[in-house]
C-alpha cells in the first residue's frame, strides 16, 4: 500500500490530481450498442443450444442495429448533428453531421443485410455426406436429435451474425474518429471479420478461402501503410489528435511533449507521413491504383457479404477519408489535391474500361465499384461544403442500389450454385421479367439514368467538382459514365433481347427476407432519383465537421 500511496503522491505532484475520465455514453450510443450486442452474440454461440441459436442470433442482430439507429436519430434529432456537435469520448471520437449522417446509412446497411445473411445455410447439394453422418452420430447421442434437425435444416452458419455486428460497430467508429490511434483501432475491429466473413461459401469453398487470404493479405499491408504513417504524423505533431496536427500544420501548435521539439514542423515527416495514411483508406475505398483485391475478393466472397461490404465499407473508409481531409489536412491541399487527382481519373477510367471485358457478374460489378469510388472521389476533392454532402448523398444512393444488385445475384442458379456467368443471364427477362426489370433499374442507377438515385448523385458530386475549380475531373466523369453505360446496357440487352439456353439456370422464388432486401433497394433508388431534395437538404445540413 505504501508504494502504491507514494506512486499516487509522485504522480499528483508531476501530473498534478489524478481526474476520471469523462465519458459522453449517450453520445457514443450506436457504437456501443452494436459492439455490446456482438458481444452478447459471441456468449450465444457459446452457450445457447444448436436448435436455438439461429433464431436468436438473427432476432438479436435486429434488435441491436434497429436500436442503434433509434440511437442515431435520437442524437440527430437533438441537435448533435448540428449545433451541439461535439468531440466526445476523452477527444477520440465525433459526433457531428457527417458522422451521424454516415453511421445511420452504415446501420440501415447492416439491417437490410441481416436479411440476406439470414438465408446462409450450410448446403446439402455439396456438403450432404457430411450432414448426414453428423446427423447420425448426433441422434445416437441422448438430447441430440434437435441438433441434428437443426444441422439438416441447414441452420449451422449463425457465427455470421456477431462477425456482422462486430463489421458494423467498427465501421461505426471509423468515419467519427477524431484521433489516428482509434482510427486504426476501428479499422482493425471492422477488417477482421470482412476477413473472416469472404471465407465462408459452401459451394465455392477454395475460391472464397483465396479470396479471403488475399484480401488478409493485401489488407494488413495497407494496415502496416496505415499505422506507419500515423508514427510518422505523430512524430511530426506530437500528437495523434486531429485538431492537435491541424494546429500543427497551419502553424499554431499546442503544449507537447520537449522529447518531440526536434521533430516537430518537419514537413517530410508530414507529407510522408499523410501520403501513408491516405494510401490505407484508398485501400478500402477500392481507388486505383489500389483496388487489385476487389474483384477477386468480390467474386470468390458469399454474395451476400459482397454486398454488404460493397455497400458499408465503401461508407466507412469515405467517411474517414472526408475527415482527414477536412479536418487534418485542409492546408496540405495543393498538395493532395493533384493526387487525388489523377487516382480519380484513374479510378473512373480503370474501372469503366476493364469492365467492358468482364464476363461474371460480380467481377463486372467489382469494377463497377472501382469507377464510382472515382466518382465520389470528385466530390472530395472539391474541399467545399457542397463537396461533402455531395458525397454524403452519393454514399446513401450507391450503397442500397449496390445491395440490390447483389440481392438479386443470389437468386439466379444453376445445379453449381449462383450463375453469375453473364452467358447464364441471356434471356433472364423472359423466365422471370420482374427479377430482370429490378437488376436492370439497379444497373441503369449505376450508369447515372435519369429518375433514379445513381443521376442525382453524380450530378451532385460533379456539380461541387465544377464549382470549385475541377472542370477537368467533371469531363472524365461524364466520359467514363458514357464507357460505364455501354457494359451496364449490354447486360440488359443479353437479358431481355437474347434467347434462354437450353437447361440455363433457373430463378430461386426468393423467401421473404430476400424479397424484402430487393424491394427496399428499388424503392430507395427510385425515390432517390424521383423526389431527392429533401436528402439533398438533409445531407446538405449534416455535411459541416465539428474541430
Amino acid at each position: 500500500m505504501s508504494s502504491v500511496s507514494g506512486f499516487h503522491a509522485l504522480w499528483t505532484t508531476a501530473q498534478g490530481p489524478l481526474e476520471a475520465p469523462q465519458i459522453e455514453w449517450a453520445a457514443l450510443s450506436p457504437s456501443l450498442i452494436v459492439l455490446g450486442a456482438a458481444v452478447v452474440g459471441v456468449l450465444v454461440e457459446a452457450f445457447v443450444p444448436r436448435r436455438g441459436r439461429y433464431s436468436s442470433q438473427a432476432v438479436l442482430s435486429m434488435l441491436a442495429l434497429a436500436g442503434a439507429f433509434a440511437a442515431v436519430v435520437a442524437l440527430a434529432a437533438g441537435g448533435h448533428a448540428g449545433t451541439e456537435s461535439q468531440i466526445a469520448g476523452m477527444g477520440a471520437l465525433a459526433v457531428d453531421g457527417p458522422a451521424l449522417f454516415l453511421q445511420g446509412v452504415i446501420v440501415l446497411v447492416g439491417l437490410v443485410s441481416v436479411f440476406l445473411f439470414a438465408e446462409r445455410k450450410l448446403e446439402p447439394a455439396e456438403h450432404g455426406a457430411r450432414v448426414d453422418s453428423f446427423t447420425a452420430q448426433a441422434a445416437s447421442v441422448p438430447g441430440g436429435k434437435a441438433e441434428a434437425a437443426a444441422v439438416k435444416a441447414g441452420h449451422t452458419t449463425t457465427e455470421i451474425f456477431p462477425l456482422l455486428l462486430f463489421a458494423v460497430g467498427g465501421m461505426l467508429l471509423f468515419p467519427a474518429a477524431n484521433d489516428l490511434l482509434i482510427l486504426f483501432i476501428a479499422l482493425e475491429v471492422f477488417s477482421l471479420p470482412l476477413y473472416l466473413l469472404c471465407a465462408l461459401a459452401r459451394r465455392r469453398r477454395l475460391l472464397s478461402q483465396e479470396a479471403a487470404v488475399k484480401y488478409f493479405l493485401l489488407g494488413a499491408f495497407a494496415s502496416a501503410f496505415l499505422l506507419f504513417g500515423i508514427a510518422l504524423l505523430y512524430g511530426y505533431a506530437g500528437t495523434v489528435n486531429y485538431a492537435g496536427i491541424a494546429d500543427v500544420v497551419s502553424g499554431s501548435p499546442a503544449e507537447v511533449d520537449a522529447g518531440l521539439a526536434s521533430t516537430m514542423g518537419n514537413d517530410m515527416l508530414l507529407l510522408i507521413g499523410g501520403a501513408l495514411v491516405i494510401m490505407g483508406l484508398l485501400f478500402k475505398v477500392g481507388a486505383v491504383p489500389f483496388h487489385m483485391w476487389t474483384p477477386d475478393v468480390y467474386q470468390g466472397a458469399p454474395t451476400p457479404v459482397t454486398g454488404f461490404m460493397a455497400a458499408a465499407t465503401k461508407v466507412a473508409a469515405f467517411g474517414a477519408l472526408l475527415r482527414l481531409l477536412y479536418v487534418v489536412l485542409p492546408g496540405l491541399r495543393w498538395d493532395w489535391e493533384p493526387v487525388l487527382w489523377g487516382v480519380a481519373i484513374a479510378s473512373m477510367v480503370a474501372g469503366a474500361v476493364v469492365a467492358i471485358t468482364q464476363t461474371d457478374v460480380k467481377r463486372l460489378l467489382a469494377y463497377s465499384s472501382i469507377a464510382h469510388a472515382g466518382f465520389i472521389l470528385a466530390g472530395v476533392v472539391a474541399l467545399s461544403a457542397e463537396g461533402v454532402s455531395s458525397v454524403l448523398f452519393y454514399l446513401a444512393a450507391y450503397s442500397f442500389v449496390s445491395l440490390g444488385a447483389f440481392a438479386v445475384v443470389t437468386l439466379v442458379r444453376d445445379a453449381g450454385g449462383e450463375a453469375t456467368h453473364l452467358s447464364k443471364w441471356a434471356g433472364l427477362g423472359r423466365r422471370s421479367p420482374l427479377l430482370a426489370g429490378v437488376f436492370a433499374l439497379f444497373l441503369l442507377a449505376f450508369a447515372g439514368i435519369p429518375l433514379t438515385s445513381g443521376f442525382v448523385g453524380k450530378f451532385a458530386v460533379f456539380k461541387a467538382a465544377a464549382e470549385a475549380g475541377a472542370m477537368g475531373l467533371v469531363v472524365v466523369g461524364v466520359i467514363a459514365s458514357a464507357i460505364a453505360a455501354f457494359f451496364y446496357v449490354r447486360v440488359i440487352v443479353l437479358m431481355f433481347f437474347s434467347d434462354p439456353q437450353p437447361g440455363g439456370p433457373s430463378v430461386v422464388i426468393p423467401s421473404p427476407l430476400t424479397s424484402s432486401v430487393v424491394g427496399v433497394a428499388a424503392v430507395v433508388t427510385v425515390v432517390l432519383g424521383v423526389a431527392p431534395q429533401y436528402f439533398l437538404d438533409l445531407a446538405s445540413q449534416a455535411g459541416v465537421f465539428v474541430r
